[in-house]
Formats: structure tokens, sequence, C-alpha cells
């Protein structure tokens, strides 16, 4: 095995366990390294630092799995972290109401490249790393064996494996093919989803928690479903007693999902209205109607993937918020969500300060909010914290 020595003074990040070393730490070896390839790592004095993937293509050059030295990456290294991932998940596993879930979480369960997510008896995949797609066959084999699975459908995101200087497609890759309406359960709601070209892997099973949450809210109330997607929101509203739903998004495929999950419900139609709309501008038409609901909830894609993009992200998020205030009747409740990792908690908080400020308003927080159990936090790992969201209250 290959080994790759650190600069003078980059090891500290490496002894702490962040998963992550860029090219600017590593001196660049002679000897030619495949994308992908496993090695073994060494610090300016020749001591070992950490077993890790090397991908001379890609700016996170050394992506760090072991740091015992007893321990090399091999298949048997990979089995062993994939059952203990899905040790953590036993209690998921044995729901009687929830069989959505993730299984693996790349990073956060020190398995970098790699997502594995349950959706009633399959498991859909995506291989996110040269590292992991180099050995992608062997990985699909374990996972069978592990969770035997019906089959398993992987989902190819060359936006990102763009950035690793690899490629991948997106097909069955064991067992039997996911139906393409297959039905799902959280929380005792039931979803159809779309394992093959829905967004995220089918379904935004971070939100599960969440959406209990904020559902404790509608009781009684007008609520406004901003970014609403399939509907988990608009469900767990109606399912908490909402007088009425408005469930806006700017898809017309992911409405039509909506609407067929509120029949698979059972529930009302009449009580939801669906709308097809650019949502900041079906903010902005609610404040000039002066039109105002009881909940608001707003979960929009990511504007801020990555730390570069967080001062453009944060004017999206305030001018967001203070639509979304200026739309909620007096003691009104807002649930708001930042799913973009560049933007902390904190950086939402203030956004949302920022928003109430020019609304000529204060608000309440209420209830902090982050990802599901499944969605673990890893604490060497902050970017493995994405999910954030707040619940406040309209005060005056």
């Amino acid at each position: 095995m290959k080994t790759l020595q650190l600069r003078p003074g980059r090891e500290r990040s490496a002894r702490q366990r962040h998963p992550w070393l860029f090219a600017s730490a590593v001196i660049l070896p002679k000897e030619r390294i495949e994308p992908g390839e496993t090695v073994r790592v060494i610090d300016s004095r020749g001591e070992f630092v950490a077993w890790g993937i090397c991908n001379p293509r890609s700016k996170i050059m050394l992506r760090l799995l072991e740091w015992d030295e007893s321990r090399p990456v091999d298949m048997d290294w990979w089995r062993g972290m994939i059952e203990r991932s899905a040790a953590r998940r036993g209690e998921l596993s044995n729901s009687a109401d929830t069989d959505a879930y993730r299984l693996i979480f790349a990073e956060a369960d020190r398995l970098p490249g790699l997502i594995a997510d349950y959706y009633a008896g399959y498991i859909v995949t995506q291989f996110l790393t040269a590292g992991a797609l180099r050995i992608k066959n062997e990985l699909v084999d374990i996972l069978a064996q592990v969770f035997q699975p019906k089959g398993i459908y992987s989902r190819a995101d060359n936006e990102l494996l763009a950035l690793e200087g690899v490629g991948d497609t997106s097909g069955t890759v064991y067992g039997e093919s996911p139906p393409e309406d297959l039905i799902v359960r959280e929380n005792g709601l039931k979803y159809y989803i779309d394992l093959r070209s829905g967004q995220k892997t089918g379904f935004y099973a971070d939100q599960r928690n969440n959406r209990r949450i904020t559902a404790r809210y509608a009781r009684g109330k007008r609520v406004l479903d901003c970014f609403c997607y399939s509907g988990g929101f608009t469900m767990a509203c109606l399912a908490g007693g909402a007088e009425s739903v408005t469930a806006a998004d700017s898809s017309r495929e992911a409405l039509e999902l909506l609407e067929r999950n509120i029949a698979l419900n059972g529930f009302d139609p009449d009580k939801v209205r669906t709308v097809e709309a650019d949502i900041f501008q079906l903010l902005r038409g609610y404040r000039d109607q002066e039109e105002k609901f009881d909940l608001v909830i707003l979960d929009p894609p990511k504007f801020a993937p990555t730390k570069a993009s967080l001062a453009r992200a944060m004017r999206a998020y305030k001018d967001l918020n203070l639509h979304g205030i200026k739309a909620l009747a007096e003691n009104g409740v807002l649930a708001t969500f930042s799913c973009s990792g560049g933007v902390s908690a904190h950086d939402l908080k203030m956004a949302l300060a920022w928003a109430a400020t020019d609304a000529g308003c204060e608000m309440q927080i209420i209830e902090y909010m982050t990802q599901a159990e499944d969605h673990p936090l890893r604490l060497a790992y902050p970017e493995s914290e994405y999910l954030k969201g707040i619940i406040a209250r309209k005060i005056g």
C-alpha cells in the first residue's frame, strides 16, 4: 500500500479526526496514485496518522477513514463499518409506522462517499467519491448481505462526481427493480415516492421529526407550505388537524405527487389548495393582497452549498423569511429551514432576525430543529450538520 506524507503543521485536523485533507496539505508523491486508491497517511515526522482514500483529481485529495494503524482499510473493514451503521439504526428498522430512513450517511458514519437509504424493502444508494465508486460492486454485495433488501437501485449524482473527476450511471444493481409507485410510511402516514428521478434519493427522510414537530402548531390553522415537494409537511399538518393547507411548489410533477398522497391517506382534498409558482413571487403576491396564514412553512432548496456562497445565500434567506413573516397573521407561527451546508444555525437565526427587523415586527423563537437521528451529526465533522430549522411566533 502506498504512503502519503503531510506537510509540516498540516496534521492537526487529521489528528482531531476530521476526515478531509486538501491537496495543499499533502506532499505530492512521485509514484502514480489512481483515483480512489487506499493509502497510508503519515505526518511530517513519519509517524502514522490514518488510513485514507486518495484522489489526486479532487480538491479534497484525502478522505480519512481509520485512525487505528492495526486496522487497515480493506473490504472486511468496509463490511464491519456497514454492519455498525446498521446496528445504529436498530430502532428505526423495528418501527411499526416508519419504513423510510437513511442507513448510511457517508462521512457522518465514517463511510466517505457512500449514501444508502431504505424505502419499504428497497435500498437506494449513491456513490459520491472516486473511492466509493472504485469498489461499488463490492459495496453493493455487502449491502445486499447485511440488509437483505428486495432490490438495490443506484442513483448517480454526476454533478458531484465531476468534482472527483469520475462518473457513474443509474440503475438497478441488485435484485428487483423498485416499482414506479412505491409506497412508504413515515410516522403512520403513507407516501408515493419516485426513487428513480425524485429529489434527493426519492424522499426527505431528514425532515421526519421536524414534520411531526411543525404539525403540533397546525390544529385549526390556515397553513401555507412553501417548497412543498410531495407533501411531507402538508400531510403532517392535515393529520395534525389543519383547517386548510395551501401547498406551493414550482414543480407541477411534485404537486401531482402531493395530490396523489392526499388521496392515498384519505384526506379531504377540499382542504388543500395546490399552487404551482415561483415561491418568492407567490409570497410577494400574498403581501400585496394582504392574504394571511396562521402557519407558514419555508423549506427551500440549498441556497449555499459551501461557505463561498454564504453572502448571497444570506440575502436570499433574509428575503424569503421577510416575505414569510409578512404572510403571517398576528400570533402566527413560522417554521423556517435551511439545508445549506454553508449556512450555520446561527446564520439562519441572524437571517430571521434581519427579516423581522425589515418587516417591522418582533418574533419569538419557540423551538430549534435539526436533521433526524438517521442523519447523525459527527462532532469531528461539522459539515455533517446541514439541516437547521427554527419555529418562531410573530408577536407584534
